[in-house]
């Protein structure tokens, strides 16, 4: 089994590329943003171009990585789950900004999967993308369903998603079992798809506690 999580305003408390951007890139991002949204652009081209609009050093950006919070529960949610599944952040967002708020955090254990940042002068930043597939239906820097399905058959049962937004929407009509807030809930409700919506991870804590571990997994409703 194998638990797929989002990072961006589902382990960190906030979309910490939209905070980045609002703190440090020239106002244009958000035009990149509502042609993303209107399906204009891919996620790709949005995320590569407000990226070359940040100003920002190692030492501002280190900063920000400091003033990034998460979800006070996810520890003790990680560390159940580890006790029985294999468990991955997999994000459409910044690797170096994930490493680093888990880092902090004390939890620098677990694999991570996301978009590529790196320097390239002082203050500009370059995004790569060395998970993206030309086949991704969703446009994502990083495809989610192929990194599942590869994690599936390393450690074999079912995909678990616990994500909250657009980039998971496509591996949610592929998952076995899907965790939802914010913006997938009202997709999964759209596209009838079964999902347990949750708040907090001690939401979702709570359900996979009661989950017989030698058993079929239960369907979520």
């Amino acid at each position: 089994m194998i638990f797929v999580i989002d990072f961006d305003g589902t382990v960190s408390t906030q979309d910490t590329v939209d905070q980045l951007l609002a703190q440090h890139a020239d106002p244009a991002w958000q035009e990149l943003e509502d042609a993303w949204l209107q399906d204009r652009i891919s996620a790709v081209e949005c995320m590569q171009g407000q990226i070359r609009l940040v100003r920002a050093d190692a030492h501002t950006l280190a900063a920000f990585y400091r003033g990034m919070r998460i979800d006070p529960h996810f520890r003790a949610f990680s560390e159940h789950v580890r006790s029985f599944a294999a468990l991955a952040i997999v994000s459409d967002g910044l690797d170096q900004a994930i490493h680093a708020c888990l880092g902090r955090h004390g939890i620098s254990e677990l694999p991570v999967y996301a978009n590529h940042l790196e320097h390239i002068l002082p203050d500009r930043l370059e995004l790569h993308f060395p998970l993206r597939q030309s086949s991704c239906q969703a446009g994502n820097g990083v495809c989610k369903c192929a990194v599942a399905q590869d994690l599936a058959a390393q450690h074999g049962g079912p995909i678990v998603l616990v994500g909250d937004g657009k980039s998971d929407a496509c591996l949610a009509a592929r998952a076995d079992i899907v965790f939802a807030k914010g913006s997938l809930i009202e997709h999964c409700r759209a596209q009838q798809i079964a999902h347990t919506p949750f708040e907090t991870f001690a939401d979702v804590l709570r359900v996979v506690r009661g989950w017989p571990q030698a058993q079929p997994l239960p369907v979520a409703a």
